[in-house]
């Protein structure tokens, strides 16, 4: 399945702002939790974006550890090369894209994580097999993803808003199949891990930024939302009315992110 999509730096980082700051649940905390991370470990966290889970496991971890990010997004990697001076970690980013055959030689890490991005990938099997190659025997694979139950009340008011079908998401439509399948076919255990993060807003403005940022007219995968010039600010109206109704009816607005953390050994 080709992917005819890529997310804008602005709208990445304005959604994670957005999940940071109404969460009640730390999901960094809970994939620490999850994880058998060990002082000394070699750990390569593939489409890293801005860096942010090197980052947690280089704090984690007290800087005892060797930590590679790769990301396709030349923006993504000047973003988190100088988050990392700024910090004063010692963590290597470099370009790569898992598309490709990774740049690293077989068997070189301890864990190998990709959260929130291997759905994207062109060819799962494939990208999955280049995570397992470079892998020590015993080491792990950590992904992370939207289930399909992730954030229905978002898609309820678009539905609601504009009358329209809700596309397919890279993500909710195929992480916990195709992606999972593809992990058990190449992994001896795989290990499933639900997360759920009720987002509070007791106004709709963050609740339209939040979909403001998802359905920007740059994004693809909603093209078919959207028919002229002045379409895309005429939608975000419709979401903004059904939004603020749906406030004032209950007083807040909950959108609930269920996320699933698969941990796969070699």
């Amino acid at each position: 399945m080709e992917i005819n999509y890529q997310e804008t730096t602005s709208d990445l980082l304005k959604r994670i702002n957005i999940h940071d700051q109404y969460g009640s649940r730390n999901i960094d905390e809970w994939m620490l939790e999850l994880l058998p991370l060990k002082k000394g470990m070699r750990i390569l966290d593939v489409a890293c974006g801005a860096g942010k889970q090197c980052f947690s496991f280089y704090e984690f971890l007290d800087g005892e550890c060797e930590i590679i990010g790769v990301d396709v997004s030349g923006d993504l990697l000047e973003k988190a090369q100088a988050e990392c001076s700024k910090r004063g970690f010692d963590i290597e980013f470099k370009k790569d894209d898992f598309n490709t055959t990774l740049g690293f030689e077989a068997g070189q890490f301890d864990l190998v994580s990709c959260c929130f991005a291997i759905y994207y990938a062109e060819d799962i099997p494939y990208t999955i097999s280049e995570m397992h190659r470079v892998l020590k025997s015993g080491g792990n694979l950590f992904t992370t993803g939207p289930m399909p139950e992730n954030k229905q009340t978002f898609y309820e008011i678009i539905k609601q808003a504009t009358g329209k079908v809700i596309p397919p998401m890279p993500g909710s439509s195929r992480y916990s199949t195709q992606i999972l399948d593809a992990i058990r076919g190449s992994f001896s255990v795989v290990d499933v891990e639900i997360f759920e993060n009720p987002l509070t807003f007791k106004v709709a403005k963050p609740f339209l930024d939040y979909s403001r940022a998802s359905l920007s007219e740059d994004r693809k995968l909603w093209k078919s939302f959207f028919t002229g010039a002045d379409s895309f600010e005429n939608v975000m109206k419709d979401i903004s009315d059904t939004a603020e109704s749906w406030v004032k009816r209950n007083g807040e607005l909950v959108m609930t992110k269920v996320v699933g953390g698969f941990i796969a050994t070699k």
